[in-house]
């Protein structure tokens, strides 16, 4: 019941952020224009519509996967950018634009696959280097994860250094987060991977949930722990694969909407989960609302905003944590 009532809310919200989001732009959304104007129309349905779902869709993944990582980890500042998961699939997918966006492996787009590969090798060096026995140190997970960013924003420089220029261009523009779309064929494409990704992140709830009280109780409890690591590792490392292949490295969703969750309904991981993918598609949707609108006709990169945003709230909840440790 508590569960159907936060949905509920939050689904209102989210209706609420798609209208504003669909009407707010450079040219704002004239209804009675879409019946007649075939420019409108166009603009609507190819441009602008496309993008708003492409934030709803990004959103939400990034905020569920935070708020497995935070359930996980049993970490409040774990999310795919300081853990430096953003930050290697960053490096994988600029590899993959380096050497020709176009191409496909099997049938699949190349940087998806890189993207997923880089985001999947740098959940498992960090983990491994956090983890000493049977305990995740908060402070080396952050540091392994700040390490582990440095060393990907390296990668993607020298990447562009060596690639030519249209390519440099394109690595760049990326970089900084962008959620341009045209049409809906890149957005079906995303779906192919992400839905099997939370799906099995929305499953894992209950395990999560019992994982973020301590690893011997989920055990205790039936829960097969490595294993459910292992399908959170991957189901992660695919959503961030594929979300920054698509968007670029977009930091922060995954830190402050699970927070602003648990402030609204609580702790329990069964119902932070789902309303975290809720709200991050909501905050991601009026972000990009900013991004597009606060300059008039020119726009700033969404991951701007969402830094923004984040940044003080990691600070804030850093010198929060620092606190607990010291008591």
């Amino acid at each position: 019941m508590r569960l159907r009532r936060a949905l509920l809310l939050l689904a209102g919200v989210l209706v609420g952020a798609t209208l504003l989001a669909l009407w707010a732009g450079y040219q704002r959304l004239d209804v009675a224009a879409l019946a007649s104007d075939e420019r409108a129309r166009m603009v609507f349905f190819q441009l602008r519509l496309p993008r708003v779902v492409m934030a709803g869709i990004v959103g939400a993944s990034l905020a569920m996967v935070g708020a497995a990582l935070q359930a996980l980890f049993r970490n409040p500042l774990a999310e795919p950018l300081t853990l430096g998961v953003s930050g290697g699939g960053a490096l994988g997918a600029s590899i993959a634009i380096a050497f020709g966006m176009g191409s496909r492996l099997a049938g699949l787009p190349v940087v998806f696959v890189a993207a997923f590969l880089g985001a999947g090798a740098a959940v498992m060096v960090v983990y491994r280097l956090a983890r000493t026995g049977g305990t995740v140190l908060p402070g080396a997970l952050l540091l392994a994860g700040v390490v582990m960013n440095t060393i990907a924003a390296a990668g993607v420089i020298i990447i562009q250094y060596f690639a030519d220029y249209s390519r440099a261009l394109q690595i760049l523009r990326w970089t900084i987060g962008s959620l341009d779309v045209v049409g809906f064929e890149l957005v079906w494409r995303m779906l192919l991977f992400l839905v099997p990704g939370w799906v099995v992140l929305l499953a894992m709830a209950r395990d999560l949930h019992l994982l973020a009280v301590d690893e011997e109780t989920a055990a205790s409890l039936g829960v097969n722990v490595r294993r459910s690591e292992r399908l959170v590792y991957a189901a992660a490392s695919l959503i961030v694969g594929v979300t920054v292949a698509v968007g670029g490295t977009i930091g922060f969703v995954g830190l402050i909407v699970p927070h602003a969750v648990r402030l609204l309904f609580g702790e329990d991981v069964r119902l932070v989960l789902p309303c975290s993918f809720v709200l991050g598609a909501a905050f991601l949707m009026l972000a990009d609302t900013i991004a597009r609108t606060v300059l008039g006709a020119g726009e700033l990169p969404v991951g701007a905003i969402t830094a923004i945003a984040g940044g003080p709230v990691f600070l804030l909840l850093l010198r929060r944590q620092q606190r607990y440790s010291a008591m």
